[in-house]
């Protein structure tokens, strides 16, 4: 007995000691892996400097237009401030837009400020000028590490300077150096952008926040490409994102009103008779100048948490049916032809394969996943007893309602309706998977295939995404619908684009019907495809140079460079079974100096793609030299401007600060989005390290 009680006691001796051993170690381990996680990121040590910023200790004690960041203490450091005005101008079919953004410096120390902020995915930005007092410094276009370096330059030296960067084609940054204690600087930034045109409707929109974006893909470190000019955002580089610190800017808290603010003015002449314009989102005054000329601007500067976007139409059918503008260049001739074919009869009878992908990641969170539930609800009640369906679900992982798509019968739409009032928003943003699952899966139905996908498209890796498109599309189209006030135009616009189908947005629950029908009539009608161009043998570069398919109430956009442009020029396509074609002049119309530039712009996003797929340096240095030459902000050129004096006392250090955007508007943001780095993976290795502890002190037991 006494025996036995000894060797209880030993065990639970050992036992207790490898509980305490195995704990000790556990927490050494733990607290290690917390410490890798916490302090990997760039952005900590970008935005947290308490020594150089202003305290807040809580959100009533901002004054208005206040930027902050959060520090791990709870405490609110105010940044340097940034104000925002946006001056645009619309002469029939192009948009010159003016946005200058003024950075102040409210504190004691010399400061740098860096901005991540959205442009559309179409603009053509070709202008950056500084103002320093009365005075404006005109910027040049430069290669983008050359830029890189001047501006570094001038920054060490104490001169004021600026740079503008495209990280995204909907996504810029700029940096400005050696901001004086109590004073400011303002930077300039000119583009040009096309109106867009859908079924007699005009619209022109103005990006003012960004979602925060998901990175997948494992840690690495700098590529050449960003090397000693890493970004200052709260994410790490990955393998499929290697840009992540650059498009991950730091977001301010969700219930903060000291947020940058906006002020947008427009003069707005239409080229005909106006009927009505309005603005969904934001609150606009408007003076009649006459018939088609309206001058508008907002009620008062708005919190910049959620796209602007201006819409007109024409009153009594005057909307033009065709549009051309030229202009005469360094010997050139360059055109932009926009052309909307006519309406045909819609094909109800045909069956359909519909697939709809939604997005139920964390970024979804809020307003976003009510209106896609509402519109997928609504996609539902759209399907008609031929077709077949599936719903295809994904965050962190990804599931379909059904293994395969089946019959729209009342039983699979009830369950559908089910399935789709589960959903809820969590989670990473695993788009590759889902993507892959929809156009892949062996089609049941010989009717048409088309994927609608639902999403904010706040993903960081979209090449990888595109690729999957290109490669695994066969049959299939693919329908993107932008989901919440700032959602990923750039993903949107170039994944309809390869997926050979059309985009749309939905911002407020109020416009779902509206949206969802618009987008069914697209379903439902004959598509012009086959698109092509007869010039004559002229010598020209055309773009796009694959038409894209055309879908109910869709211009087709054209535009055209050669030393001497054909009178006229034959388009011819397929609805459905039917040839169709039309004769164009290129004679007469209105002449405009933005034909160059959106030529080039065009000219430049068809390089990418093509760079994309191959990284030939033959295709780089094409896009360089084609961005040069029209003085083009792209991935590889910058915009850098830079002031002759030096006004920092070299004695004196230089702070730099990284502005935070607002989060949009009805998201729910309570963290940074989650990544895919393998933050998680070190954890489940901590909790491994410690069972393997206790089996050692077990055995030396």
């Amino acid at each position: 007995m006494k025996a036995s009680q000894q060797i209880g006691n030993h065990l639970f001796s050992s036992l207790m000691s490898c509980v305490v051993y195995s704990w000790g170690i556990g927490l050494v381990v733990s607290l290690a892996l917390m410490g890798l996680v916490l302090f990997s990121s760039p952005a900590h040590a970008e935005i947290t400097d308490e020594q150089v910023l202003e305290t807040v200790q809580s959100f009533s004690d901002f004054q208005s237009g206040q930027l902050v960041f959060r520090t791990e203490l709870g405490e609110y450091l105010v940044s340097p401030k940034l104000n925002t005005d946006v001056d645009i101008e619309i002469n029939g079919l192009l948009a010159r837009v003016t946005v200058s953004q003024t950075f102040s410096n409210p504190s004691s120390q010399w400061q740098e400020g860096i901005y991540v902020f959205p442009l559309p995915e179409t603009a053509a930005v070709d202008h950056l000028r500084m103002k320093v007092g009365e005075r404006f410094i005109e910027g040049d276009i430069k290669p983008k590490q050359q830029a890189r370096k001047i501006y570094q330059q001038a920054k060490n030296e104490g001169k004021r300077a600026s740079l503008v960067e495209q990280q995204r084609p909907n996504m810029f940054t700029t940096s400005v150096a050696n901001i004086a204690p109590n004073d400011s600087i303002t930077i300039v930034i000119e583009y040009q952008q096309m109106v867009s045109q859908d079924a007699g409707t005009f619209s022109l929109r103005f990006p003012m926040a960004i979602t925060p974006r998901y990175i997948s893909g494992v840690s690495i470190e700098n590529t050449q490409e960003i090397n000693h000019f890493s970004g200052s955002g709260w994410a790490l580089n990955t393998d499929k994102v290697p840009d992540a610190s650059h498009i991950t800017p730091p977001v301010l808290a969700a219930e903060s009103e000291s947020s940058h603010h906006v002020n947008i003015s427009i003069m707005l002449a239409a080229g005909f008779d106006l009927d009505y314009v309005k603005s969904a989102y934001h609150e606009i005054e408007e003076v009649i100048v006459d018939a088609n000329t309206r001058k508008i601007r907002l009620v008062d500067d708005i919190v910049a948490n959620r796209d602007f976007e201006l819409v007109w139409q024409a009153s009594d059918q005057q909307a033009p049916q065709a549009a051309l503008f030229r202009q005469h260049k360094d010997g050139n001739d360059y055109a932009l032809l926009i052309l909307t074919p006519p309406n045909q009869l819609n094909i109800d009878s045909i069956s359909r394969e519909l697939i709809f992908i939604v997005d139920t990641s964390g970024s979804m969170d809020g307003t976003s996943m009510k209106q896609a539930k509402l519109a997928l609800q609504y996609g539902l009640t759209q399907l008609r007893p031929q077709d077949s369906f599936n719903i295809i679900r994904f965050s962190d992982d990804v599931d379909s309602l059904f293994r395969q798509a089946k019959v729209a019968s009342r039983t699979s739409l009830d369950i559908a309706h089910d399935y789709v009032n589960w959903l809820h928003a969590d989670g990473g943003t695993e788009m590759a998977p889902a993507l892959k699952m929809a156009l892949q899966a062996k089609q049941t139905t010989e009717g048409l295939r088309q994927v609608v996908f639902l999403t904010d498209g706040s993903v960081g890796n979209e090449d990888e995404l595109f690729s999957i498109i290109e490669r695994d599309l066969g049959n299939s189209r693919l329908f993107t619908v932008g989901i919440g006030n700032a959602p990923n135009s750039h993903f949107m616009n170039r994944a309809a684009l390869f997926g050979r189908g059309s985009h749309s947005y939905i911002r407020s629950e109020g416009e779902v019907r509206q949206k969802m029908q618009t987008l069914f009539a697209k379903l439902s009608q004959p598509v012009l495809t086959d698109i092509k161009l007869e010039l004559n043998d002229v010598d020209s570069e055309v773009f796009p140079k694959a038409v894209p398919d055309l879908y109910l109430g869709e211009p087709l956009l054209l535009t055209l460079k050669a030393t001497m442009l054909p009178d006229e020029i034959v388009i011819k396509g397929m609805y459905g079974n039917q040839a169709w074609q039309q004769k164009v002049t290129l004679q007469g119309g209105g002449q405009s100096e933005a034909v160059s530039v959106l030529w080039a712009r065009r000219k430049i996003s068809e390089l990418m793609d093509e760079y994309r797929r191959t990284h030939h340096d033959s295709v780089k240095a094409e896009l360089v030299e084609t961005a040069l030459e029209h003085h083009l902000v792209s991935k590889f050129t910058s915009l850098v401007a830079v002031d002759k004096t030096p006004v920092r006392p070299l004695a004196k250090k230089l702070n730099t600060q990284t502005i935070a955007v607002n989060p949009p508007a009805g998201s729910v943001i309570s963290q940074l989005p989650q990544t895919a780095t393998p933050a998680t993976l070190q954890l489940i290795l901590g909790l491994l390290l410690l069972l393997v502890s206790l089996l050692l002190q077990w055995r030396r037991a």
